[in-house]
């Protein structure tokens, strides 16, 4: 997998909804956790989170928007169904990401919003549950930036094997021949 990502959400006051995004984030095997603005009463791993994430990969609670502190380079990506947002389905994931999701019945702050680099949408009727955008977020990724099989287009397994990967030569600023190439 190319690239790093985090996960995370503003405003999340149930804990199962904590612990299982944390368990899907370890699970697809983002870099660090995070909240922005949880109830403080969730702010350490819940039981839903079986695979004691907080062991395996950093967990960052900021107070605020404000107080968000990611690393140089990585961009912020709101997941939020806004008419002005991108379908995950066509959406380039960055390679240093950090996903952030909204909170159970309600939406990123208008703050967040405009923090974001980017907006994503999930191309469904209605909202669904957090930990569910989250994990199909963090699918999508996977699968855009993995190194898999094309998808068939008919019903069934790839026809096709994963084109092996050709190293190529060193390049020289001079214009000189490398001897042996």
């Amino acid at each position: 997998m190319r690239g790093y990502f985090a996960v995370g959400a503003e405003g999340l006051s149930k804990r199962m909804n904590l612990g299982t995004l944390m368990r899907s984030a370890h699970a697809f095997g983002a870099s660090f956790f995070f909240t922005v603005d949880a109830d403080k009463a969730i702010r350490k791993a819940p039981p839903s989170d079986t695979s004691k994430s907080p062991g395996h990969l950093p967990y960052f609670a900021w107070d605020s928007v404000d107080t968000m502190d990611l690393p140089r380079g990585c961009q912020l990506v709101g997941i939020e169904l806004t008419d002005e947002a991108i379908d995950l389905p066509s959406f380039g994931h960055p390679l240093q990401a950090a996903y952030v999701l909204g909170p159970e019945r309600g939406s990123l702050s208008p703050e967040m919003l405009a923090r974001c680099d980017h907006v994503v949408k999930i191309p469904t009727r209605f909202c669904i549950n957090v930990a569910m955008a989250g994990a199909i977020v963090m699918y999508d990724r996977h699968r855009a930036l993995g190194r898999y099989r094309e998808r068939s287009i008919t019903a069934g397994a790839p026809s096709a094997d994963i084109p092996k990967h050709v190293q190529g030569g060193p390049i020289m600023r001079t214009g000189r021949k490398v001897p042996g190439n």
